[in-house]
């Protein structure tokens, strides 16, 4: 009834991926709802677009980068 672990580490990296891409989208959206509420125009949605894309790509390098170091078969191949 339960995975095994080999299951559940893959499923906790789809779960990391995931995370990522909310990452991006959170920025986004409260900049529109600051567009929103403050009025003031695309400039919520463009800062929330800049911080989302940022944050993404940060993060995104460290989920992988920690995705290399613990796959042991990534250090048996030869480069």
């Amino acid at each position: 009834m339960f995975p095994d672990p080999q299951d559940s580490k893959e499923f906790g990296r789809y779960l990391a991926l995931g995370q990522v891409g909310l990452e991006m989208v959170a920025p986004i959206a409260v900049g529109l709802v600051a567009d929103r509420y403050f009025g003031c125009g695309p400039w919520g949605l463009i800062i929330g677009a800049a911080l989302g894309l940022g944050g993404w790509l940060v993060h995104l390098v460290h989920q992988a980068n920690k995705m290399n170091a613990s796959d042991p078969s990534e250090k048996d191949r030869p480069r």
